[in-house]
C-alpha cells in the first residue's frame, strides 16, 4: 500500500499548550487525512491551515464596534425628544484594541463622507448640552476624510475618530500578531440626514465616494493585508462561480489577514461596483443575493426567520454574517435565544453588540464562543472534520493555540 503524504520538516512554527516548535521538531504530520484527529499527535495546526478555508471558520465580532458610551447629558436630551431611541443607542464597545484582544474577528465601522474636512464639527446635541469636544477630536474632524461616527449631532464619539485612525489601529495590532486568523471588517456607509433640527446632513455617496474610499484603505493596508474579490475569483470567470467552487483561501493563507464587506442596500452596492461585471479592482465583498455574479458575502442578520437560509447558503460556500442580538432587546431580557440561535447557524461571523457584559444590565448576557475562542470549526462546514478540536487565537500571550474541546 502506498504511504500516505506527510509534511514533517517545514520551517512552519507550531504553536501548542507546551510552547512553540518548528515541524522540523514535531512528528510526522498526515496534512492530507480527512480529519484532524488522523493527523498525528501535534498537528492540529499544520493540518488546519491546510484543510480549513476561511469559510470553514466561526468568529465572534461586534456591530458598530468603535462606538463609545453617550454622555449622559446627551442622553438625557435623547430621552425626552424619542425614548426608543435613546434605549437603543445606550450601548459601547471598548476600544478595537481590546475587543481584538478578547477575540473579536469581525468589526463593523460607520463611515461618512466628508471630502473638504471641517462638516460636522458641531454636533447639534452634545453643544445644546453644554458639551465641549476635545481638541484632537476637532483638529481631526477639521481634516479632509472619513469620519467615523454613529449618529451625526447625536451620538458622535467613537474610539477612533476616523477611518484611517481605525485602520492604523487595526494594523498595528495585525502586525503584532501575524497568526491572527481572518478579520471581517463590515461598512455602513452612511447617508442619514439630520435628526436634529440646524444639524448636519451627511454627504450621499456616490461612485467618487466609493473610489475615495478604497483609496484610503488601500492608504493604510497592503496588498498582503488584504483577502480582495479578485483574490478569491483568481481565474474563473465570476466571483459567484469560484465560490460555489471553494475557492477561498485556505486558513494558512488567510492568517494575519482582513477582509472588508459592504452592508449596504441594492442602491448603495450598485454604485459601488460600477459596470463591473464582478468586483474587479475593488477591495470590498458586496451584500448582494445568491444568483449575482458577484455574490460571496451575505448579511442575514435574523438567525432565527433565516435559519434555513444562512444554513443553506454556507454550505454552498457563500460567507454570512448574522446577528446575535439588535437594539440592546435581547441583552436587557437577558434572552439568549437569539445568540443560540446563531452560533447554531453556521454563519461564519456572528455579531453583538454585547461581547462584554454589560454591568448597568444587571445580568450577565454576553456573546462569546465556548471558552471565549477567538475562532472555532464552522458548524456547518467542518464539524466532522475538525472533532474534538478547535480553531483557536489568544493573542495576547499566544499567537495560536489548540486547545482540546471539553
Amino acid at each position: 500500500m502506498k504511504a500516505l503524504p506527510v509534511l514533517a520538516a517545514l520551517a512552519l512554527p507550531l504553536f501548542l499548550a507546551g510552547g512553540t516548535r518548528t515541524l522540523a521538531q514535531a512528528p510526522a504530520c498526515n496534512v492530507l487525512a480527512a480529519t484532524v484527529d488522523q493527523a498525528g499527535a501535534g498537528c492540529q495546526r499544520v493540518w488546519f491551515d491546510r484543510n480549513l478555508k476561511l469559510n470553514d471558520l466561526m468568529s465572534v465580532g461586534t456591530h458598530n464596534s468603535y462606538k463609545t458610551q453617550i454622555p449622559d447629558a446627551v442622553l438625557a436630551l435623547l430621552r425626552a425628544q424619542n425614548p426608543n431611541a435613546a434605549i437603543t443607542l445606550d450601548y459601547r464597545h471598548p476600544p478595537l484594541v481590546d475587543e481584538l484582544n478578547a477575540g473579536a474577528r469581525q468589526l463593523e465601522i460607520d463611515v461618512y463622507y466628508d471630502p473638504q474636512g471641517g462638516r460636522f464639527l458641531h454636533p447639534v446635541l452634545p453643544t445644546k448640552a453644554g458639551l465641549t469636544q476635545p481638541d484632537a477630536w476637532k483638529a481631526e474632524f477639521a481634516r479632509p476624510g472619513f469620519k467615523v461616527m454613529h449618529v451625526p449631532d447625536v451620538d458622535v464619539l467613537s474610539s477612533c475618530w476616523t477611518l484611517v485612525d481605525c485602520l492604523t489601529v487595526i494594523r498595528t495590532w495585525s502586525q503584532a500578531h501575524p497568526a491572527h486568523t481572518p478579520v471581517l471588517l463590515m461598512f455602513n456607509t452612511k447617508n442619514d440626514k439630520s435628526s436634529q433640527a440646524g444639524g448636519t446632513d451627511a454627504i450621499p455617496f456616490d461612485e467618487a465616494a466609493y473610489d475615495a474610499l478604497d483609496a484610503e484603505i488601500r492608504s493604510v493596508l497592503t496588498p498582503s493585508m488584504l483577502i480582495t474579490p479578485d483574490d478569491v475569483q483568481g481565474r474563473f470567470p465570476t466571483l459567484r462561480e469560484a465560490v460555489l467552487a471553494d475557492n477561498w483561501p485556505t486558513l494558512g493563507a488567510a492568517r494575519g489577514k482582513v477582509l472588508f464587506a459592504l452592508d449596504e442596500n441594492a442602491a448603495k452596492v450598485a454604485l459601488y461596483r460600477g459596470q463591473r461585471k464582478n468586483l474587479e479592482g475593488r477591495v470590498f465583498f458586496i451584500n448582494t443575493d445568491e444568483a449575482s455574479p458577484a455574490a460571496a458575502y451575505l448579511t442575514l442578520n435574523d438567525p432565527v426567520a433565516q435559519a434555513d437560509q444562512i444554513r443553506r447558503d454556507v454550505a454552498a460556500g457563500f460567507i454570512v454574517r448574522t446577528r446575535a442580538d439588535a437594539d440592546t432587546r435581547e441583552a436587557r431580557a437577558n434572552d439568549t435565544s437569539r445568540r443560540t440561535a446563531a452560533l447554531a447557524s453556521g454563519a461564519q461571523w456572528v455579531s453583538t453588540d454585547y461581547m462584554f457584559t454589560d454591568p448597568s444590565l444587571h445580568n450577565d448576557y454576553q456573546v462569546r464562543l465556548p471558552q471565549a475562542r477567538a475562532t472555532v470549526c464552522n458548524p456547518v462546514r467542518a464539524a466532522e472534520k475538525c472533532g474534538r478540536f478547535a480553531v483557536d487565537v489568544t493573542p495576547i500571550s499566544h499567537p495560536v493555540i489548540m486547545r482540546v474541546l471539553s
